[in-house]
């Protein structure tokens, strides 16, 4: 096999964005970070200040390339929503709450979710990138995060027409750990997991669509083709996109079981799975198969009609 030379991802990134985009539309736009909104009004609920300072905790290391390198964001107390706009004459109306995953113990910042805002924002979506609560605390380890979601879910919802947004056209994105959060706010949004604080509690946290790209903790750990207990799927439960390869270490089953509780509950669902690509892999290009998913995902959304201008 031959060596990958060393801006090979890089160059794949790019052609990924010159093929939806103009080389000219991409040149011209300067990418600038918007600011975080704090998505709690005080602080966020059962936080008690014991959490050490947030940081990354990815050790430095001079032998990894700026385009391979991932923020580790560990010690996430105060979680916020960062808003990324796609050009005016792009923008559709719709948008992505981006759940990144790290085993619910550190967010994958920039590999599963400022890069997936961006590419987001070249196919005409808002992302709006959820900075959850990690690690986990609470009676579950998802428990602070599932307030998160919700809390986050509903916000968007809330500013749609302030942002101009189509309020019945937001999904939700998540990432492996961020997978989960997005499975399990797409099956638990019928009630609030903490108390209502505001008008944006009061509407609805319900995703409009879901995509899950190599999801973990989907199935219970003793047997792989039933959920986990708070996954709970119905007739109301969100359509799905969902991404896996078979030599995933967290299971390709947890792709196979949530799909079939989307089927026989009668839920649109589609499914994507490769034979290679790991876990881990963000939207970063590799010689994997699975690396064309942001295309695939792309031509769902469209054909599900959630990219169409109203």
């Amino acid at each position: 096999m031959k060596p990958v030379p060393d801006n090979y991802f890089m160059q794949r990134l790019l052609l990924l964005i010159a093929m939806t985009l103009s080389a000219s539309s991409v040149l011209g736009q300067q990418i600038q970070t918007p600011e975080p909104i704090l998505l709690w009004p005080a602080t966020a609920p059962g936080e008690k200040g014991d959490i050490a300072e947030e940081r990354d905790t990815t050790p430095p290391d001079p032998k990894v390339a700026p385009e391979q390198y991932i923020i580790r964001l560990g010690n996430v107390s105060k979680p916020t929503i960062t808003v990324y706009r796609p050009a005016p004459e792009k923008d559709t109306g719709a948008a992505v709450v981006v759940c990144p995953g790290g085993g619910y113990s550190i967010l994958a910042y920039n590999l599963e979710g400022t890069e997936v805002c961006q590419w987001l924002n070249v196919i005409g979506v808002t992302g709006i990138l959820l900075k959850y609560r990690v690690p986990g605390r609470g009676e579950f380890r998802h428990s602070a995060s599932l307030q998160d979601a919700q809390r986050a879910l509903g916000l968007v919802r809330h500013r749609a027409r302030e942002w101009n947004l189509d309020p019945q056209r937001i999904g939700v994105l998540g990432f492996s750990a961020g997978g989960h959060l997005s499975a399990a706010l797409s099956t638990n949004y019928q009630t609030r997991t903490y108390p209502v604080i505001d008008e944006a509690d009061q509407v609805s946290s319900r995703p409009d669509f879901t995509i899950l790209i190599y999801p973990a903790y989907l199935t219970t750990k003793d047997d792989l083709t039933r959920l986990a207990p708070e996954i709970k799927v119905d007739a109301q439960t969100p359509p799905a996109f969902i991404v896996m390869t078979q030599d995933d270490s967290v299971k390709v089953e947890n792709a196979y079981t949530y799909s079939l509780a989307l089927k026989n509950a009668r839920v649109s669902a589609e499914l994507h799975v490769y034979p290679t690509g790991g876990h881990g892999y963000g939207l970063r290009p590799s010689q994997h198969g699975v690396s064309q998913w942001p295309q695939r995902a792309a031509e769902w959304l469209k054909a599900q009609g959630w990219l169409t201008k109203k």
